[in-house]
């Protein structure tokens, strides 16, 4: 059975922490450079391979981790109900082949990508930005960055085109 629904997400080290809603099979999420996009990733990543001892600690219902390489179909073939998250140095994400082989998983996708994805049926409410909202220092005195994700356009799609959110 493929995952369904909402799932949150919470990431976080000694020095930032990632607020994440997941409520579709694909999300994409882009910006500018540094943002904390790749971060998100590589800190997803630790988890996965190495668990709090990595210095992350991950909070979801579900198994989250990273596909990345040129053995991204291999990979792909072993990871169920998941949700899989996706830099952009993943050149793969922009292919006919991937889009063809995420459609027979049972996984959720989270793309981090400034590129086009045309080749996806992916919904417009489902792509997000990241921004800092909130910087506070913890108990051991070190500064703590929080983030979140926020929404790029509006439910509000008029005639005359997509109208950005407004906050």
């Amino acid at each position: 059975m493929a995952l369904k629904g909402e799932y949150t997400i919470e990431v976080w080290n000694k020095k930032i922490r990632y607020a994440l809603k997941i409520r579709r099979n694909i999300t994409v999420i882009t910006g500018d450079s540094g943002t904390g996009k790749t971060t998100l990733v590589k800190m997803i990543d630790a988890y996965d391979n190495n668990g709090v001892s990595s210095g992350v600690h991950l909070k979801c219902n579900v198994r989250c981790t990273t596909l990345h390489g040129r053995n991204w179909r291999d990979t792909l073939g072993k990871i169920s109900k998941s949700i899989v998250f996706i830099d952009e140095q993943s050149h793969f994400i922009t292919t006919k082949e991937f889009a063809v082989a995420i459609q027979s998983t049972d996984n959720y996708y989270v793309l981090i990508t400034r590129n086009n994805l045309e080749v996806l049926p992916y919904s417009i409410h489902e792509i997000y930005g990241l921004r800092a909202y909130s910087n506070k220092e913890t108990q051991n005195g070190m500064f703590q960055t929080f983030n979140e994700q926020y929404e790029l356009y509006s439910a509000n799609i008029t005639q005359s085109g997509i109208q950005p959110l407004v906050r």
